[in-house]
């Protein structure tokens, strides 16, 4: 990590589902929910909510800019909310539910700026981006049990984000289609089977399982960067394992009941790909996690070929 770190302060709605999309990203140190563009100093959580603060919920970050650059926080951001709601975000309505970014300093200003003005010529919404980008006010932290409220809550939280609408608009706006007839042309067969099939590759068969190399596994299909090597062990399985992903917004995990089993899968978030499944046998000292996964939905882009591929940034995991 850099020395130098930065801040980042996002209005997304309520603040409860805008730490997850944020939290343990790399380069990303610490997340705080609370209260900004208001009035009224160190307002409660009952005074914000009566709208007369002037305040809005928001998440303040912290980040180390040469790992996490503030442009991949503006765009993570807009995955969150619906940018053409003026009057707060899904079911939570009234002026503290409004979104907005509020940045540091001249450079965050015009990345964000431009951000927002490409978001909206890309027809992505039929209505215009309303979400305002505005300076920086004096930031508030919310009571303790605001804070990571997804992990101390997290049956509520996830019955929440369903309820509110929020889950359902990020998968309807923001899932990206990919066209299966050119996936076939474009993957051979066995990489079409597992990504789109939820196949299976044959153990101790298939590209990665024994790679010993140093570098960094991509998604097959958007390139977005899923594993290093650097936590990839040998687990015996005959597939690539690994004991945790180098950025945890790039996967989700689903429940699958396939097989007369009930196990979690992993996909790419960006494709919706197939990648494997994790099970929790993996090596204690490493959290206990084992995602197993498969070759033929990664492609192995080995260390001295990062950069010129356009991965400089992720060279900081093998300093």
């Amino acid at each position: 990590m850099s020395k130098q770190t930065e801040i980042a302060t996002f209005a997304g709605g309520c603040f409860w589902c805008m730490v997850e999309p944020f939290d343990q990203r790399p380069g990303v140190i610490d997340i705080r929910s609370g209260y900004t563009g208001g009035h009224v100093e160190n307002p409660t959580y009952e005074q914000v909510c009566t709208n007369t603060t002037g305040h809005v919920e928001a998440v303040q970050i912290t980040f180390d800019p040469e790992i996490m650059p503030y442009k991949e926080l503006v765009e993570t951001f807009w995955q969150q909310i619906d940018p053409t709601d003026a009057g707060g975000q899904f079911n939570d309505r009234g002026e503290s539910y409004q979104t907005a970014i509020f940045y540091h300093t001249e450079e965050q200003k015009k990345i964000a700026e431009d951000s927002k003005k490409a978001l909206d010529e890309s027809n992505r919404f039929k209505m215009p981006i309303v979400t305002p980008v505005l300076p920086a006010k004096p930031f508030y932290e919310a009571e303790e049990g605001h804070q990571d409220y997804y992990k101390k809550r997290s049956f509520h939280y996830r019955m929440y984000k369903k309820g509110s609408g929020r889950q359902d608009f990020i998968k309807n706006n923001w899932q990206n289609t990919i066209d299966k007839n050119e996936l076939k042309e474009k993957l051979t067969p066995i990489q079409y089977h597992v990504t789109q099939e939820n196949g299976t590759e044959r153990p101790f068969d298939n590209e990665y399982w024994n790679n010993t190399q140093e570098g960094i596994y991509v998604d097959i299909i958007k390139g977005n960067v899923l594993f290093s090597s650097k936590e990839q062990y040998d687990a015996g399985c005959g597939w690539p394992s690994f004991t945790k992903p180098v950025d945890p917004y790039q996967i989700e995990d689903k429940v699958d009941k396939t097989h007369g089993m009930v196990r979690t899968e992993i996909r790419s978030k960006q494709s919706d790909s197939h990648l494997g499944h994790v099970f929790e046998d993996g090596p204690q000292d490493k959290g206990g996690l084992r995602y197993c996964m498969n070759s033929a939905a990664m492609r192995f882009i080995p260390k001295e070929k990062m950069e010129e591929e356009g991965y400089s940034k992720y060279l900081y995991l093998f300093n």
